[in-house]
């Protein structure tokens, strides 16, 4: 069967531009090779990202620009004025890709601008205003993250009375200019920032985060921002139970300390030292349990261990063994490699060992925020312009969260599937009666679940 086509046609009704070469294959004659395709940048109807209605939708259904005019005060500076605006100008940039202040100028193209619902600055005043934040006026944009999270889980993101676990952890972010401040080398020995993420399980809502200088360890300020955390969690709406899982870079008393001050139970991975060697060692041999694992030969077991001293409460030591990879150096010298965690939750030894190596999970969200919106990049020679700049990525990334789960009922899909299949669209706007339509590709192989996306954004209710 021969295909239909637009293009010049002979008589048997065959594009006569088309050369077949084999059966199913064709070759475009020189007469209409792409030197002969005229370009010209002349649509002022045309929309770049036209897909960005999608979050654009629920963060004018959650009132997300007037929730930031109202929260951030940038007192005498010179970015002060239209604060909501420029937020979200910057905002929609990092939905669409945008890794630096520059690629916001994209969203100024055609009519771009009718899909956002807010006024779209310019590059040169969108660097004003970040330079306009010191640390204080970040923790401003705290403030935003949190009521947000909480609009947001009112209207049917959140978790309700279900069990709620955090996973958190630190993550460097490079960076190569040489007076950024802040940005210096770490025990990594890369030049940058070393801020500290909290995300929930099963989700990858990002409920807090704080940019750090790259000389921070992991644990540096962590008992504050946990418990501003957990308080974040709570007045959002989370009324079950809560458990925080952690690495080792979070073994300390202040980090357990906050657990139990919060009530929130704690997994957290223990640095493994001569005495807690010791304490596996006593551990009797009938005592380990195989476990299922990319590698052969893993077991675990537990006992009880005081950890910080010996006035502290006993926890659960839950350890796991695995023995090295056949015919590399370290099979020469050890049987088994051990990685141990606390607890005090209550449960099978197998089910909490399982549910700690899950931890891991955190490494997606942390790569999300990364290549997904603009954090791979901290623009700014200022600390608090990067401060604000995490700040509104993370808010980016919640809305393709939420766009996912509320709009497309897909609670996992990365933002970088979300960009292509439903913010990264062509479109174009006409008018007629004093209302706005906007026209997208026919055959897009998503229509339907963008179609029925929108309808569900544009049915979220402020709940106030």
């Amino acid at each position: 069967m021969r295909e239909e086509c637009p293009l010049n046609r002979d008589d048997d009704g065959c594009d006569a531009n088309i050369v077949p070469i084999q059966e199913g294959i064709f070759s475009m004659r020189s007469s209409h090779s792409l030197d002969r395709v005229d370009v010209i940048f002349d649509d002022e109807h045309a929309v770049a990202d036209a897909g960005l209605v999608l979050p654009a939708t629920l963060a004018q259904h959650l009132e997300l620009r007037e929730l930031i005019e109202d929260s951030v005060d940038l007192g005498d500076a010179a970015g002060r004025a239209n604060v909501g605006h420029k937020a979200m100008t910057l905002i929609h940039s990092a939905l669409a890709g945008g890794d630096c202040i520059d690629d916001a100028d994209a969203l100024r193209a055609g009519d771009t601008q009718v899909v956002l619902g807010h006024g779209v600055l310019a590059p040169s005043t969108l660097g004003t205003f970040l330079r306009s934040f010191t640390w204080g006026h970040a923790r401003q944009l705290d403030r935003v993250s949190g009521e947000l999270l909480a609009r947001s889980w009112a209207a049917g993101a959140g978790p309700g009375e279900v069990p709620v676990t955090v996973d958190v952890d630190s993550t460097i972010c490079e960076t190569y200019g040489l007076a950024k401040q802040g940005g210096v080398f770490g025990h990594t020995k890369v030049r940058g920032y070393h801020p500290l993420v909290a995300a929930i399980a099963g989700t990858g809502d990002v409920v807090h985060c704080r940019l750090r200088g790259g000389n921070a360890n992991s644990g540096r300020g962590a008992k504050s921002f946990l418990t501003e955390t957990f308080n974040r969690l709570r007045a959002a709406g989370a009324t079950g139970p809560l458990r925080l899982r952690a690495d080792s870079g979070f073994y300390s008393r202040n980090v357990v300390d906050a657990c139990r001050q919060a009530d929130v139970r704690f997994s957290i991975t223990v640095r493994l030292h001569k005495a807690l060697h010791n304490t596996i060692a006593a551990i009797p041999a009938d005592a380990w349990m195989p476990i299922p694992y990319f590698l052969d030969g893993a077991d675990v077991a537990e006992t009880t261990y005081r950890p910080f001293g010996k006035k502290q409460p006993e926890v659960r030591l839950i350890v796991r063994r695995v023995r090295p990879t056949p015919g590399t150096q370290l099979a020469l010298f050890v049987e088994f490699t051990y990685h141990a965690f606390i607890t005090d939750q209550t449960g099978p030894t197998l089910e909490l060992e399982a549910d700690h190596r899950r931890h891991a999970d955190i490494e997606n969200t942390i790569r999300d925020l990364k290549y997904g919106v603009g954090l791979n990049h901290l623009p700014s020679g200022r600390f608090g312009a990067n401060a604000a700049w995490l700040a509104l990525n993370v808010i980016a990334h919640n809305l393709s969260r939420w766009v996912g789960r509320i709009g497309l009922d897909e609670p996992l899909i990365t933002h970088k599937t979300l960009r292509r299949h439903y913010l990264r669209l062509s479109g174009r706007i006409t008018r007629s009666g004093r209302r706005a339509t906007l026209h997208l590709p026919q055959r897009w192989p998503w229509a339907d679940a963008f179609t029925t996306a929108l309808t569900n954004l544009r049915a979220v209710v402020l709940v106030t």
